[in-house]
């Protein structure tokens, strides 16, 4: 095995487990640790390396998560098999899109004048977003171009927003794109309108979606008239062998935060759902959404950034990182579809606030939005573990969390005979939202039901409370 001799650079903001994570990761892909290969021991790299033991555990889970390696139980860790796709080059990535993203999308060269063109009983924590700084965005719109409000917003989305979005991705989801790829909506439901139209017009008829998963989009291609093929979800996320061979599909998936139970697809899985989409002419639809609020180790690298052949349609939503009315939603097309979405773009309005897209452009330009993603995961690590303190001090055996790795909600299993919609009615009335999952061939019993708690609007000093009068009321 290659001598692990990493180079730390002390000048710098990137944490130490960070450039060992690296370091570690470009030896496996370069092949310079090869599969199967034993790594150091914890103790034993710490010692040679002069770090310590935290930093080298933190950098081999991370590894671990992302299925580079894997642990073997009173063995230690190996490289696991990654297959790279085979008979492709592996393509570097376009250096013109990666030259533009440090250049034209610098906060320098933001030009907002480049265009071509009944509430619900739930609370909410104000805690989670700075509107100041969001009301001082939107008036430097009103003050200072307000001339832009007087026309019609780019049916594509505001050119400002859309740089603002590929700068953003390429250094926070390692997605490398053009702001001609980047299609901007409101909401999921005008997002995969979109989409429907152009799988249709590049003759795709079959969309392949995860069991259980996101129902609402499920629905969306069903009644647009897609056909709707459920494909069972393992602990590596969707199961490959599954999927359709010689059909033309678009496969719906959420690779880092699997919607409900948490599973994080491994990168050889990713490889091998690209080969798939590749051989079959198909279209992987990456569902990339609370991604960037994962809280032990860093968030996981988009699937679209592996993707060099054009494969792999990004989503993404600001609903769960700014505010959920905001419904600015986007897309990431590739090449193919892009090209088929500029010659139709005209014959559609952009139903997006142009206001609300300005701001969030410069919102973004000024490096708050990045700030808020910071405090939204310091803030919801902290209320995740008080949810989870309170489940076990008021309902040990009654509760069973599931997936508590990331996003904005926790998923249970919850031991009662009452009915889900009993359930949900209950929370309801605490001002907590809880939906049902209904989970097929699930191992669970009459009397086991699985529910998404979302824990994110609950203020942080009032979790404790709110759980004990809740789990009150279910056993009740």
């Amino acid at each position: 095995m290659k001598a692990i001799i990493p180079i730390f650079h002390h000048d710098t903001t990137k944490s130490l487990y960070l450039q060992l994570y690296e370091y570690l990761k470009n030896s496996i892909t370069k092949g310079e640790i090869t599969e199967g290969e034993k790594l150091p021991s914890l103790r034993s790299l710490s010692k040679e390396l002069s770090l310590s033991l935290t930093t080298i555990t933190s950098a081999y889970q991370q590894l671990e998560v992302e299925g580079y390696i894997q642990s073997k139980p009173q063995s230690g860790y190996y490289v696991r098999h990654i297959p790279f796709l085979e008979n492709t080059p592996q393509q570097k990535p376009d250096a013109e899109k990666k030259e533009n993203i440090s250049t034209v999308f610098s906060t320098e060269n933001l030009n907002l004048s480049d265009s071509s063109f009944t509430q619900p009983s739930f609370q909410y924590d104000l805690s989670c977003f700075d509107f100041t700084k969001w009301k001082k965005c939107m008036a430097q719109v009103f003050t200072e171009h307000a001339d832009l409000l007087m026309f019609e917003s780019d049916p594509q989305g505001e050119p400002a927003l859309r740089s603002e979005l590929c700068r953003y991705l390429y250094s926070s989801r390692g997605v490398i794109s053009m702001p001609s790829q980047v299609v901007i909506g409101a909401g999921t439901q005008q997002i995969t309108g979109y989409l429907s139209l152009l799988l249709r017009k590049y003759g795709i008829n079959h969309v392949a979606v995860e069991e259980p998963g996101y129902l609402p989009v499920q629905n969306i291609f069903r009644d647009r008239g897609f056909a709707v093929t459920p494909i069972p979800v393992n602990e590596s996320g969707i199961s490959i062998e599954r999927l359709p061979a010689n059909i033309r599909t678009a496969a719906y998936i959420s690779p880092n935060n699997q919607f409900p139970t948490g599973a994080v697809t491994p990168v050889g899985h990713r490889y091998q759902l690209l080969g798939w989409a590749l051989k079959n002419d198909s279209f992987l639809i990456e569902d990339d959404y609370d991604s960037e609020l994962r809280y032990t180790g860093k968030p996981i690298p988009a699937m679209k950034s592996l993707d060099t052949d054009e494969r792999v349609i990004y989503l993404g939503s600001f609903s769960s990182t700014l505010f959920p009315s905001i419904k600015i939603s986007y897309m990431v097309l590739p090449e193919p579809l892009a090209r088929i979405f500029h010659q139709i773009k005209n014959d559609y309005m952009q139903t997006c606030s142009k206001a609300e897209q300005l701001t969030l452009a410069i919102f973004m330009a000024r490096g708050l939005y990045q700030i808020n993603i910071k405090k939204l995961r310091n803030l919801y690590a902290q209320k995740l573990q008080r949810l989870l303190t309170a489940v076990s001090k008021y309902g040990s055996g009654f509760i069973t969390p599931v997936n508590t790795a990331s996003g904005i909600n926790v998923t249970i299993q919850l031991h009662s005979k009452k009915a889900p919609e009993e359930i949900q009615r209950s929370a309801a009335s605490l001002g907590i939202r809880v939906l049902p999952v209904k989970l097929k061939d699930a191992a669970v019993t009459q009397n086991d039901n699985i529910f998404i708690l979302y824990y994110n609007c609950i203020p942080l000093d009032e979790i404790d409370a709110n759980i004990r009068n809740l789990i009150q009321i279910w056993k009740h």
